[in-house]
């Protein structure tokens, strides 16, 4: 298992690539309006940077993400890449303006609580795994 640093730098890159991709596809769908079932309309789309920006966030997403699956518990791995949601709440409420309501508050507070949660028992299990270790070595 890597060092608890290690996962929190993983999880924090995760997040930043997966939270930049998301607000590069807001960006690229607000330059794509309105909408049209054209070339031009795709050619206009396929002129926004974020769009590839938005790619490009979801290839390191995939690349670091799959790191971390091979280093890490998968359970705190999964609730931990949820992280995403909150990231994508808070940077859209400061750059579109977008409202944080309390359903959307409470929901980040149970998703961070979660996460704790879960790292904390992922933790205590493995040192209940050491212990028990310990004394089949050394009863």
């Amino acid at each position: 298992m890597p060092r608890l640093r290690d996962q929190v730098f993983g999880f924090a890159l995760l997040m930043a690539f997966d939270t930049f991709a998301q607000v590069s596809f807001k960006f690229a769908g607000m330059h794509a309006f309105p909408p049209e079932l054209s070339v031009r309309w795709l050619l206009r789309l396929l002129a926004q940077p974020w769009l590839y920006g938005a790619v490009l966030g979801y290839v390191g997403t995939f690349f670091i993400w799959i790191s971390l699956l091979k280093r890490t518990a998968v359970g705190p791995a999964v609730a931990a890449s949820h992280m995403e949601v909150v990231s994508v709440m808070l940077v859209s409420s400061f750059l579109f303006g977008e409202r944080i309501g309390p359903g959307q508050a409470s929901g980040a507070v149970l998703i961070v609580a979660g996460i704790v949660c879960l790292a904390i028992g992922e933790r205590d299990a493995a040192a209940r795994q050491a212990r028990d270790i310990g004394q089949e070595i050394c009863p």
